[in-house]
């Protein structure tokens, strides 16, 4: 019997950087009664807080809610009555600034530097450097045409990896690129929640968008765990209903 059910966020549990809608936050606090859930994304934590902590229903136990903003190489959780980090691993500098020049050069040397763009094209999360192709404020619609077979952003993943041997390098969201430490992937946050959970990693189920290779949620099933690759939102929702109902 599964004891924690893991989330990507994007495209999984909600459309990218947008709130849940209300039949999923209905469907998570169904399923916080009858096991634990993590939600693991690239994400910061203001993010987070908008889409997904701020949004659950009063009746969601939320004590059992693990929150993992950037990829989680940082952990939230509920205690006394607030969300607090459990743990953050940040950046140095240099290598922050490494990171962004490498982003700039990729995108000169590949020809994917968009013409129109919403926002910084790079977001300094503290544990995790994100490129977002159109902009941290592009709109939905406008993100969802750019890339949606992650063929522009393999082209550019691939040339990163020159750059940057040493990083991690992973697609996630809509136009997103994640780049962390060397190593640093879901599957190392995931680990790292077994260990503070105390949850075993054989009672983990994972769900995302993108469980193939290069994307950003595959590393749960290369480490072995159980997973479910879903295709949006409502799928997931549908999934979800089927696991509460099989564990009540």
């Amino acid at each position: 019997m599964k004891q924690l059910v893991a989330f990507d966020l994007d495209n999984t549990l909600a459309a990218s950087k947008q709130a849940l809608e209300p039949f999923m936050a209905e469907a998570l606090a169904d399923l916080l009664g009858v096991a634990d859930v993590a939600v693991i994304s690239g994400g910061d934590w203001p993010q987070f807080q908008k889409q997904v902590a701020s949004r659950l229903p009063e009746r969601a136990d939320i004590a059992k809610l693990w929150l993992m903003p950037t990829t989680g190489t940082k952990l939230y959780t509920y205690r006394d009555g607030q969300w607090a980090p459990v743990y953050a691993e940040l950046f140095d500098d240099a290598l922050k600034a490494k990171i962004k020049t490498a982003f700039n050069e990729s995108l000169e040397a590949t020809g994917f530097k968009p013409e129109q763009t919403w926002g910084e094209l790079v977001e300094d999360r503290g544990s995790q450097i994100t490129f977002s192709a159109l902009g941290q404020q592009a709109p939905l619609d406008a993100k969802e045409h750019w890339d949606p077979d992650f063929a522009k952003r393999r082209v550019i993943q691939a040339d990163l990896q020159k750059r940057l041997p040493s990083l991690s390098i992973n697609m996630g969201g809509a136009t997103s690129i994640d780049i962390t430490r060397e190593g640093v992937d879901k599957a190392y946050g995931l680990r790292k929640l077994s260990e503070t959970s105390g949850f075993p990693l054989e009672s983990f189920l994972f769900m995302g968008d993108a469980i193939f290779p290069g994307g950003n949620d595959y590393p749960a099933k290369t480490m072995g765990l159980d997973t479910v690759k879903v295709r949006d939102p409502q799928e997931t929702a549908s999934v979800i209903a089927g696991i509460v109902a099989v564990m009540k």
